[in-house]
């Protein structure tokens, strides 16, 4: 039996990155001293808290503008909306889909003035996104800040600071849990929250949907090619805008969904990191700048937080100090991510000198003739 290096290449490239991460979490597992129905009852609150902000990455990417750093303005348009629900005092999944609601309209227009930007920033997206994620995020902390209370009047003087206007940098929310008490169910002590999940199922089902649709298509196209879309009649800058618009719209009910299993929300600095860890879940699973998938997110959320949960015990358990056991938490994460951007980076390099090296063979041949 022959092996196809064309094939097996590339998986193995693809593959890399999940399989150190499981390897390393196999290793760490007994030395943190966890039992397994923990492991799993926390992996499974975590899927069900993360994995929807990660599955908004996946339409920017297919539309060749790589990871959208950007949806953390989503993530702050959803916060915008439970301040305001929390103010108006409405509880339960009732008060998440009025914050979805509230928030929804915000995040299509920070979404528009994403893409927007990006369109002109072509091939310096994501560093854009991040840029730009940093100068709304000055923009909603003036919002919260000096807006609500003082502009906006709020009838919850306990979610205000001393000096009457400004939200506290900490809330308590009342639609903690929302989605996940809808269907609850306990098998051993571990809770599985299968109302969180049927949302989550939802846009896994949209986007394998979405992308048969004609807009679908059209953003796959312009992310092989801008040019080659452009001269077959697709409007380019509006396909991009719209696929970062649905991003921010989803990341928006990402975050929704996200705190809702918290329960509580840090005001000023709880959106910032959201486009940092749903982008190095992705890359975790396997997937790329420029290709990703729902198994990728999926199986990268999975991942990544099996190992935030058992690397610090392990550190711990090892050296005795919990210090040093984070320190390894995060140097080992963040450094096989870093090591994925590579090997993507030098596969691309690669096939361009395969291309070209095939390219020249074949001027060659025509030559000869």
């Amino acid at each position: 039996m022959k092996f196809d290096k064309k094939k097996i290449g590339p998986l193995l490239t693809g593959s890399v990155v999940p399989l150190m991460f499981l390897i390393i979490s196999i290793i760490a597992i007994p030395l943190s001293g966890y039992s397994g129905g923990f492991l799993v009852d926390q992996i499974i609150t975590r899927l069900a808290r993360n994995s929807f902000l990660v599955l908004a990455l996946l339409l920017p990417i297919m539309a060749g503008m790589g990871i959208n750093f950007g949806m953390v303005l989503g993530a702050m348009a959803g916060q915008i909306g439970l301040i305001f629900i929390t103010d108006w005092g409405i509880t339960g999944a009732p008060g998440l889909l009025l914050a979805a609601l509230v928030a929804a309209p915000i995040a299509i227009g920070l979404g528009y003035f994403c893409g927007v930007v990006l369109n002109r920033a072509k091939g310096r997206e994501m560093v854009t996104g991040m840029i730009l994620g940093f100068f709304i995020l000055g923009v909603y902390q003036f919002f919260l800040l000096y807006m609500c209370g003082n502009v906006i009047p709020f009838k919850t003087s306990s979610l205000l600071l001393s000096k009457g206007y400004g939200v506290r940098n900490a809330l308590n929310l009342g639609v903690a849990k929302g989605f996940d008490k809808l269907i609850l169910i306990n098998i051993n002590g571990i809770n599985i929250p299968v109302g969180t999940f049927l949302i989550i199922g939802l846009i896994c089902v949209f986007t394998v949907w979405f992308r048969k649709t004609k807009l679908g298509q059209d953003m796959r196209a312009v992310g092989l090619d801008m040019s080659v879309s452009d001269t077959a009649g697709i409007a380019v800058d509006k396909t991009r805008i719209q696929s970062i618009i649905i991003s921010t719209v989803l990341a928006c009910f990402g975050q929704i969904i996200y705190l809702q299993n918290i329960g509580t929300m840090n005001t000023y600095n709880g959106a910032d990191q959201a486009g940092l860890f749903a982008a190095a879940s992705l890359l975790v699973g396997g997937a790329t700048v420029t290709r990703a998938s729902i198994p990728n997110a999926i199986i990268g959320t999975a991942l990544f937080h099996l190992m935030f949960i058992v690397m610090p015990m392990a550190g711990k358990n090892i050296t005795g100090s919990a210090m040093i056991g984070e320190y390894l938490r995060m140097f080992i994460s963040y450094g096989v991510i870093t090591i994925a951007l590579v090997l993507h980076a030098w596969k691309r390099q690669k096939d361009k000198d395969m291309e070209r090296h095939s390219f020249q063979l074949d001027m060659e041949k025509q030559a000869s003739k």
